[in-house]
């Protein structure tokens, strides 16, 4: 059953067909029936992996026959295609047969186990038959046509597939054996997951033989030659951020390499790191013409390159779409819907999406741009009131831009103070009037809010009068924002009033420079003095 030159996986194959041979000569109890499912289940998954690795054979077989088109190669590929194609039939027809067992065996329950996996007369009505006229007979013709059909087809000897018990050296001398057919022997009173089991088993000898074909036809066509031994898990999601209320959806799948070649791979003709045959793409993804949803769909070309034998190479080349998100650029500021022309505008600009990659530089037009100590931290002093844009990258990628208004600094509203209290100028002042006067520069609340130390007014200047009717005295000047008015008080009377006019109001912006301004409405304050 095994040779010497049988890979571990067909030597393992054939030690569970001796297992299943042996247990199919015994009265089996029910507790053995799950045995027989667990050597079905391990032989069909077997059977796939071969005829996994069998496609991997025939598309390595193509690939050299396309860089190397001689009417030679193209005969052998024509050889293997047709192998192929024969197996593919005769695997095709035992699932076939496998499924009529099961039918006969009351099919499959609702949680998809057998509804009778120990039926064992059903089985040999179908597979026997009353006078061994049974599906069995026709298997047996058929598996032992497709070995002699393979075996003229590739000039290899293949022997039988189905055989009597006379024919098999572990059963020729067993008296209660030898005289059983193919049919008695596989199928005679025994429960049905034992006969898929022995079904499985000839679908992995089919593949063999295949491998074994398609293997020599490989070397002779110069295809390359790998070994899969080394297989990982791997995961490809459909997004690897979803949204709370959407589905997360995943293709989970095998991935095979093999340690007996070393690949070389690039990326768009760039050489990337292979480390235990799997390589590296990194590169920096480059924004754009985003769609109205904020999405830009770039693809990329890699190549990989493993030896052939005799020499020369194989290529492969994978196209992989990709999408470039917009980042979304997060502006934090006391204001951000606005802001205020030569003032020191802070603002904090973060790109959840960069991480610890994330390393600003801000630049941009209609204003200066002074980057902060903080990561992130920026001060925007716009020059004029036309729109500033604020252009943001990151270690030299272009992320993205903002546009903000510009609106003039609100002026401040100047009010008059006597004796550290603000004098209400409807009801004006009472006697004994005060000897001096203060004006204060008071910022509008929102904008002293927002910026404070843009906010700093002050009355640089301004002189007072004292008017009686329609004569105004000479005017006395400020000090600052203080006026010593003690000799036009010391003439003043009940119905007079004090006329403020100022001069000068001024603004220490976020650098300590002074900047003139002008009071919010008139210049001047009537002051009546009761």
């Amino acid at each position: 059953m095994a040779g010497g030159k049988e890979t571990p996986r067909q030597k393992m194959i054939g030690m569970m067909y001796l297992v299943l041979t042996a247990l199919l000569a015994l009265q089996v109890s029910s507790e053995i029936i799950n045995k027989f499912d667990l050597i079905n289940k391990s032989l069909e998954g077997a059977f796939s992996d071969a005829r996994a690795a069998n496609d991997l054979r025939i598309a390595g077989i193509q690939k050299a026959v396309t860089e190397d088109p001689s009417q030679k190669n193209k005969n052998l590929l024509s050889k293997a295609e047709s192998v192929k194609a024969k197996t593919a039939e005769m695997i095709a027809y035992i699932e076939g047969v496998k499924q009529e067992m099961v039918k006969a065996a009351d099919g499959i329950k609702e949680d998809g186990t057998y509804a009778n996996p120990s039926a064992e007369t059903q089985m040999e009505s179908l597979m026997v038959g009353p006078n061994k006229n049974g599906k069995a007979y026709e298997v047996k013709e058929r598996l032992n046509k497709f070995a002699a059909e393979l075996s003229q087809l590739s000039g290899t000897q293949i022997p039988p597939l189905a055989l009597d018990a006379k024919d098999v050296p572990a059963l020729a001398k067993d008296p209660a054996q030898r005289n059983k057919d193919f049919a008695e022997l596989n199928f005679a009173q025994t429960p049905m997951v034992a006969g898929l089991a022995v079904l499985s088993q000839k679908q992995n000898e089919i593949s063999r033989y295949e491998s074994a074909i398609l293997a020599k036809i490989a070397e002779d066509v110069n295809a390359v030659a790998v070994k899969l031994d080394k297989i990982v898990a791997m995961v490809r999601p459909e997004a690897k951020v979803v949204a709370a209320g959407t589905k997360y959806k995943a293709e989970m799948f095998l991935a095979a390499s093999s340690s007996n070649i070393t690949p070389t791979m690039s990326y768009n003709g760039q050489n990337i790191p292979v480390s235990n045959g799997m390589g590296t793409v990194e590169f920096v993804a480059q924004g754009g013409n985003y769609d109205k949803d904020g999405n830009l769909k770039k693809t990329w070309t890699g190549q990989i390159r493993i030896p052939k034998q005799g020499g020369g190479d194989t290529t492969f080349t994978h196209t992989e779409e990709y999408i470039v998100a917009k980042p979304v650029i997060q502006i934090q500021s006391a204001s951000v819907q606005a802001l205020y022309v030569n003032c020191g505008n802070e603002l904090k600009v973060s790109v959840p999406a960069l991480g610890a990659t994330y390393s600003p530089v801000f630049s941009g037009a209609g204003a200066n741009f002074i980057q902060g100590a903080n990561k992130g931290d920026v001060t925007v002093v716009p020059t004029g009131i036309n729109d500033v844009t604020l252009n943001v990258s990151s270690n030299g990628n272009m992320i993205g831009s903002e546009k903000f208004k510009v609106r003039p600094v609100p002026r401040p509203t100047v009010a008059a103070f006597a004796n550290a209290k603000e004098i209400d100028l409807k009801l004006g002042a009472a006697a004994p009037y005060p000897n001096k006067l203060e004006l204060r520069a008071l910022a509008e609340e929102g904008f002293r809010s927002f910026l404070p130390k843009d906010a700093q007014f002050r009355v640089a200047s301004f002189d007072v009068f004292l008017v009686k009717g329609k004569r105004a005295s000479p005017a006395v000047a400020s000090s600052g924002n203080v006026a010593n008015i003690g000799s036009l008080i010391s003439q003043a009377q009940p119905g007079d009033r004090l006329l403020v006019q100022i001069k000068s109001v001024q603004r220490m912006n976020f650098k300590g420079q002074i900047v003139e301004s002008a009071p919010a409405g008139s210049n001047y304050i009537n002051i009546p003095l009761q």
